[in-house]
């Protein structure tokens, strides 16, 4: 079962590129497999079967998947979020001509996902780190033809790949230090190593989960389509940094925490901020995935992780639920511009009910899941040694994530009704149905998923209060006020992403394409000079040089040409040869069956003078043949 949950999305993937029909039904059928698959694993868990599977690896270090309690409960929420949207995906994708590509693809990424959540050691937590950045610029590069879609996924490739370099060296101080490529054995160092190790794992895992400075490329990663921004912001590809993070939480020591604790506290302040200010409902979706998973490692930080993955857990429904509603309107409209999804709501009431449930425990409204999770960083953030500075960032992350999702419903809710179409919309309401069932009782689970791992959390009477005081305000402000008023000289900034001297594109994204074209120049000439040397030192004059070139032009061309001759003779032979042998194979084959056919009359007189026959043939043969 181990081995399944991510075998079967990677064969499920690898059938429908090879296959290139009923990409629907395959992808479908791997995700179910692996759903079931994760859900046995996590049973065992629950059971207290703890199971390894090691496999060879490098020299001393094999690779290992493992299935404690916390990677099967990890495990299952990949498991769950990725059915819902391939099922989803079934509708959305309907029309597209590259559907088997997609499929493909988006369950690669699945796969990944699932081998870095249950690795057992950091050799493969690379190769899945490395298959999930891979396989995510694909997705947000799938519609590569239109404008601003490759920029968009290169963007996010070099941020990510950028922030990598601190995964390497944090994973290289590890292994050098415990000797040992397992991670439960590294998770057992102390001192300067483990704070060096726990800031470098901190920068990778900036990348990943787009915290500040680092958050622009997941808003312009919309240009994918919907099923894939709804699985890449929820349980995937933004979730690997948080994940990792609350992996090695027993490792870090107190600089490390305040460091982490920081910078979510920063970036669910920033990212608030720049969502309250988005003028696309995508965008703004975005934009709150970098600001909660900000609130996720002010959870770590706070020497907390179980409230980091409760929260991780509710917010995979949420934010998944809230993009398959967005692109429910998208459909629609054709655009997620807050203009044009104005009024998209009333449309399509189910939806809007849907993804209203899903705003609303996203704010941390009871007794939806995000209250649970929500009260739970609080209250962590409370009892924090650095409460001073992480419970004021908490407080207010908590009040902007009630705006800008209040401002969202205000804008689906506002606006003229247009007519809609049916199309795909079953698939699409199935999926998004079960997620947003999840999104409103996933909370009731939490207090056993803190028995299965052995966790407690700080006393929540405090935090219950000051949560649901502030979820309220920023609820009642968003619908309310809008964003000019509230945000008042900060709203040009927040809209230009807080980018200072260019952000990061200056930083990162400027400076490696210019290296790049540089690189390209230089070659030209290269080139150039190599041809320059050959006229100079091979043959002495201009015509000279000019028959040479001519000579290699000709010999180009008559290799060609015998390249293209032996091809047709390898079709002839194809054809002639081996194609003739194996149909006329089939053909004799058909034909004996044929004749074979005719003995069995079914008459039972007949086939009784058959067998007589036959015994008799065979009792001459034994009596023949010698006896040694």
């Amino acid at each position: 079962m181990l081995a399944l949950t991510l075998l079967a999305p990677l064969l499920a993937g690898l059938a429908a590129l090879a296959l290139r029909r009923a990409p629907e039904a395959i992808a479908l059928a791997g995700v179910g497999l692996g759903f079931l698959a994760a859900m046995a694993v996590l049973a065992g868990a629950i059971a207290g079967n703890a199971v390894e599977l090691v496999l060879p690896g490098l020299p001393q270090m094999p690779l290992r998947l493992v299935a404690t309690p916390l990677t099967a409960v990890i495990s299952a929420m990949v498991a769950t979020v990725a059915a819902c949207v391939v099922v989803y995906a079934a509708g959305y994708m309907r029309s597209d001509p590259e559907r088997p590509r997609f499929f493909g693809i988006l369950l690669l990424f699945v796969a990944a996902m699932q081998a870095l959540v249950l690795a057992g050691d950091w050799i493969t937590v690379l190769a899945a780190w490395e298959l999930i950045g891979f396989s995510s610029y694909l997705l947000i590069g799938f519609w590569h033809g239109c404008d601003g879609v490759p920029g968009a996924a290169t963007r996010a490739f070099l941020y990510t790949r950028s922030a990598d370099l601190g995964i390497y060296l944090g994973i290289f101080v590890l292994i050098g230090w415990a000797g040992s490529s397992e991670i439960s054995a590294t998770l057992a160092i102390t001192g300067s190593p483990a704070l060096v190790a726990g800031v470098l794992l901190l920068v990778g895992a900036m990348g990943k989960s787009a915290q500040v400075p680092l958050q622009d490329w997941l808003q312009r990663a919309m240009a994918g389509p919907t099923p894939v921004s709804a699985l890449l912001h929820s349980a995937t590809l933004v979730a690997a940094g948080a994940i990792l993070l609350i992996r090695v939480a027993p490792m870090l020591s107190g600089g490390a925490l305040l460091a982490i604790g920081l910078v979510g506290g920063i970036t669910a302040v920033v990212a608030g901020l720049i969502a309250l200010a988005e003028r696309d409902l995508k965008r703004l979706l975005a934009a709150s995935t970098s600001s909660q998973y900000g609130l996720m490692l002010l959870a770590i930080g706070a020497g907390v992780p179980v409230a980091a993955l409760l929260h991780l857990i509710a917010h995979a429904a949420i934010k998944s639920t809230l993009f398959l509603g967005a692109g429910v309107f998208q459909h629609d409209r054709d655009s997620t511009d807050m203009e044009a999804v104005a009024g998209a709501g009333r449309s399509r009431p189910l939806i809007l009910t849907g993804f209203g449930l899903a705003a609303l425990a996203l704010a941390g409204i009871p007794p939806l899941a995000g209250f649970f999770s929500k009260d739970a960083i609080l209250a962590a953030a409370l009892a924090a040694p650095g409460a001073a500075w992480l419970a004021p960032l908490a407080l207010a992350g908590t009040v902007l994530t009630g705006a800008y999702m209040a401002r969202a419903l205000r804008v689906l809710w506002g606006g003229e009704i247009q007519p809609v179409s049916g199309r795909g919309m079953g698939w699409m309401s199935a999926g998004m149905a079960v997620l947003t069932l999840l999104s409103a009782g996933l909370g009731f689970t939490f207090v056993p998923l803190e028995h299965l791992l052995g966790a407690e959390l700080p006393p929540e009477g405090t935090a219950m209060i000051l949560g649901l005081a502030a979820a309220l305000s920023g609820l009642v402000l968003g619908w309310f006020v809008t964003p000019a008023r509230l945000m008042g000289p900060v709203l040009p900034m927040a809209q230009r992403g807080f980018a200072v001297a260019g952000g990061m594109d200056g930083l990162v994204l400027r400076p490696t394409l210019a290296i790049a074209a540089a690189c390209e120049r230089f070659e030209r000439h290269l080139l150039v000079a190599q041809l320059g040397l050959v006229r100079i030192l091979g043959l002495g004059t201009a015509s000279r040089t000019d028959a040479a070139e001519n000579r290699l032009y000709a010999a180009t061309l008559d290799l060609g040409r015998l390249n293209l001759r032996l091809g047709d003779r390898a079709e002839t032979t194809d054809t002639n040869g081996i194609d003739a042998l194996i149909f006329g194979l089939v053909a004799r084959t058909i034909a004996a069956g044929r004749r074979l056919r005719l003995l069995q009359s079914g008459l039972i007189h007949r086939e009784l003078a058959l067998t007589v026959m036959g015994i008799a043939v065979i009792a001459a043969v034994l009596l023949i043949m010698p006896i040694y």
